[in-house]
């Protein structure tokens, strides 16, 4: 069943993304130049976006009166892991498991949100002379405008901000226990956010690795080589001044992803393991 939730969420996030596209589609309120243009097309008209929106919000209450109908016999419950802590929503509860479909796309479409986010202020030099920078870039909309700390701060700020806002219903619905203080409730919206920051462990180490097969292996002119080349070079930076060149041999890709390895995971796993081994928890309560 988690199998079956995170391909349906790449559906959701599918159909959200194609939705987003097909607002800014130079094709769609395009105005006819000719009375040619005013004539209605042979072929079947376009899937429009309202129709979009309600295959979306039809698939997220349908997979949720799925979940309720067979996840209770299956002996599945819902989870959605926030890093340092594991929600779990009852699936024999229709509400219970409605929240949960809506809130595991939910974290899907910030975690992607935040990631585009992170490629476009590391491309913002290229402007948009790279096509799929300036897709990212059309995606990203009005956020582009905002200053890179801003545009990096927002989801951060969201993420906590929807940690507070539906704590309420969480304890209700006794998917989460009530903090006994208010401080503790912020501290851990700013732990939830910042595993925002360390899903990034999950997508620029790929964009390094690509690069250096890449380098090595020619696999023919695309714009989304040109991309991920791109983006690793830029995530380089600041390693440009070592030594890290033998010859024809370039090691930054594998010290830049050993880098964010350490940085994003073991730091984090370590902080966690020692922090148990004393008894102690980072998650306030």
């Amino acid at each position: 069943m988690g199998l079956i939730d995170l391909i349906l969420n790449l559906c959701a996030l599918l159909l959200w993304l194609n939705w987003r596209s097909h607002r800014f589609d130079p094709l769609h309120r395009a105005t006819p130049a000719t009375l040619a243009g005013t004539l209605k097309r042979t072929q079947p008209s376009r899937v429009r976006g309202w129709q979009m929106l309600l295959t979306l919000a039809l698939l997220l209450t349908g997979r949720a009166a799925i979940y309720w109908g067979i996840g209770a016999p299956a002996g599945w419950n819902g989870r959605l892991d926030l890093g340092l802590v594991v929600l779990t929503f009852r699936s024999d509860i229709l509400p219970t498991a409605t929240l949960f479909s809506l809130l595991s796309f939910l974290q899907v479409l910030v975690v992607v949100y935040f990631w585009l986010a992170v490629l476009a202020t590391v491309n913002e030099p290229a402007g948009d002379s790279e096509p799929i920078s300036k897709l990212i870039r059309l995606h990203l909309g009005r956020l582009m405008r905002w200053p890179w700390w801003l545009r990096l701060g927002l989801p951060l700020l969201l993420t906590a901000a929807l940690w507070l806002a539906l704590h309420p219903l969480l304890t209700y619905l006794h998917v989460t226990t009530h903090p006994r203080v208010f401080s503790h409730l912020l501290g851990q919206g700013a732990l939830i956010a910042l595993g925002l920051v360390v899903s990034l462990k999950l997508v620029l180490p790929l964009f390094l690795f690509l690069h250096l097969v890449v380098s090595y292996v020619y696999l023919g002119r695309s714009p989304i080589w040109e991309f991920i080349s791109l983006t690793a070079r830029h995530l380089l930076v600041p390693l440009r001044r070592l030594p890290l060149r033998k010859g024809k041999l370039d090691f930054a890709p594998l010290v830049g992803v050993l880098l964010i390895y350490v940085a994003l995971h073991w730091l984090p796993e370590f902080l966690v393991r020692q922090l148990d081994a004393r008894n102690l928890t980072l998650w306030p309560q």
